[in-house]
């Protein structure tokens, strides 16, 4: 088993085809990214995984993702800093959608104000959320 500090700056990507659509996974959480990994490689998704906001904010900067799933709270920089430079870098960003065990509705509007496409709060369902990525993807 992966201890959870040693994976808090890890970047891992799959090997993908260029094809595909590549979604990024930014969160600290290394079971949901596990999960969320799982549940799009099984739809055909590639996916490239980031445990912290600067880790993310750095494959960003390389490549934009056709997708960016992105929690709130997260060490190092929040998902609110990763957005504030995706919004501010990129004239026609990538879909967002925020995670978070958060309730508070200051920060939904907030994520709102900066152009997320969704804001699901933890816990959600896998199902939620592929049917999610499948609509903004396709659109």
């Amino acid at each position: 088993m992966t201890d959870k500090t040693s994976t808090a700056s890890q970047i891992s990507a799959t090997s993908g085809d260029e094809t595909k659509k590549n979604i990024l996974i930014i969160d600290d959480d290394f079971e949901i990214v596990q999960s969320l990994t799982h549940a799009f490689e099984s739809r055909g998704y590639n996916v490239t995984q980031a445990f912290d906001g600067n880790a993310g904010l750095a494959i960003v900067e390389t490549k934009c993702p056709d997708l960016l799933i992105l929690d709130l709270m997260m060490p190092k920089r929040s998902g609110f800093l990763v957005l504030e430079r995706i919004r501010q870098s990129y004239r026609e960003p990538c879909p967002v959608i925020m995670i978070t065990a958060n309730e508070g509705r200051r920060h939904q509007q907030y994520a709102e104000m900066l152009g997320v496409n969704d804001y699901l709060h933890k816990p959600f369902t896998i199902d939620a959320l592929l049917k999610r990525v499948s609509e903004l993807l396709d659109s």
